[in-house]
């Protein structure tokens, strides 16, 4: 501004102060006295100004609402659809109805989600028809404590019987009725034997047969399939026969087990079959949903003899985990069914939610299953494919 100059080590005023004239405070207060608008200086000013950090340029909107043609002190909602009372009481006469939009395609139609588990049942239900097996009927969840327990020679002493085990239907207590025949001959298995057994020897009680329960297991259904299977019209046929539905058990519900859970089961029923019979079936489903590193275990089931825990490797745990059981069923079991003497039942049975956590690497069952399952996980859960070792 040239309002001083150097003159030696000093600086000498070259205008007087009534001379001065800040510049740059004229602009702020031309700016000020316009409101704001840049109209009040050039725009090279405004550049310089903004480079200095004096002033900030801001954009400012207003609004102005006034009263439209459909102004009303209290809103009132258009009706969206022609309802049968406003037909009746003439009211759509008058009712103020929302235009409507005959170009809009409308909302999406989402259409139904399978939950993870049901995948996994599919896949297995669909391996089981390829070998040739055909579904029982397990809608019924409520069975007689002869078929679930006393026909498949299991002790009406055996804990598992005990209420802190099964759950026992209050009303109806009882079932209605028995295969009465049927009932006599698995009474006397039971007391005294039979088919090269002496049987438990104990007083056979029948309230305690005709107690109702939650099922325990779907062999209950296994045991009336295979009873019909010998006392058809024209005698036994050998048959091949698998049940995918809910099981109960009285149990403490943890990260692995629930008090209601799915049971995959299998059986085959044929004349003069063998535990490699039994050990090859096993090994062909297993290899069909991809598992193929099996071990048999030795075990004991009251209506299997002999019995096998079956297990499998997990590739990601890097261990050997149990997946099933496994056996061939008790001659003290078949025989009072009328089956031929010859005839051989082996059986294995898994359940659904293991393999499910494993396909879809789920940690806790309660998340895979049960009132606290997250429904979005329905929704995203990817397409379940278990890969055929076999091709």
């Amino acid at each position: 501004n040239k309002w001083a100059k150097k003159d030696g080590g000093n600086l000498v005023a070259t205008k007087a102060l009534a001379d001065v004239t800040d510049e740059v405070q004229a602009h702020l207060k031309a700016l000020a006295d316009a409101g704001g608008s840049e109209s009040a200086v050039d725009a090279k000013t405004v550049q310089a100004l903004k480079r200095r950090k004096l002033i900030n340029l801001v954009t400012l909107k207003s609004y102005q609402v006034g009263r439209g043609e459909s102004y009303a002190p209290i809103r009132k909602k258009k009706a969206a659809d022609l309802t049968k009372e406003m037909l009746d009481s003439g009211a759509w006469k008058t009712t103020e109805f929302k235009q409507y939009n005959f170009q809009t395609l409308g909302e999406k139609v989402g259409g139904g989600y399978l939950h993870p588990l049901l995948k996994v049942r599919a896949e297995f239900r669909n391996i089981l028809l390829e070998m040739g097996f055909h579904e029982m009927p397990t809608n019924k969840w409520v069975e007689s404590s002869f078929w679930n327990f006393d026909s498949l020679f299991q002790p009406q002493s055996h804990p598992a019987r005990d209420a802190h085990d099964t759950f026992f239907i209050k009303e109806p207590a009882q079932t209605v009725s028995l295969p009465e025949d049927y009932y006599d001959r698995v009474k006397t298995m039971h007391e005294v034997g039979g088919s090269g057994s002496i049987g438990y020897r104990y007083d056979f009680k029948r309230e305690e047969t005709l107690k109702n329960l939650l099922r325990t297991h779907t062999t209950a259904v296994s045991s009336q399939m295979l009873y019909k299977l010998a006392n058809q019209e024209g005698g036994f046929k050998p048959a091949r026969y698998f049940s995918i539905d809910r099981v109960f058990r009285n149990e403490t519900m943890d990260a692995t087990h629930l008090c209601e859970f799915h049971q995959v089961e299998g059986l085959v029923a044929d004349y003069d079959l063998s535990l490699g019979d039994l050990i090859g079936t096993i090994e062909t489903f297993f290899k069909k949903i991809g598992i193929e590193k099996l071990r048999f275990k030795p075990a004991f089931n009251p209506y299997t003899e002999p019995s096998m825990e079956i297990f499998g490797y997990h590739p990601d745990l890097k261990k050997w985990t149990e997946i099933g059981n496994s056996g061939m069923f008790r001659p003290e079991m078949l025989a009072p069914m009328g089956l031929p003497e010859n005839v051989r039942v082996i059986a294995w049975g898994l359940s659904l939610e293991r393999p499910t956590m494993i396909k879809y690497r789920i940690k806790n069952i309660r998340d895979l299953f049960g009132h606290k399952v997250d429904m979005s996980r329905t929704r995203m859960a990817p397409i379940c494919r278990f890969d055929d070792l076999t091709e």
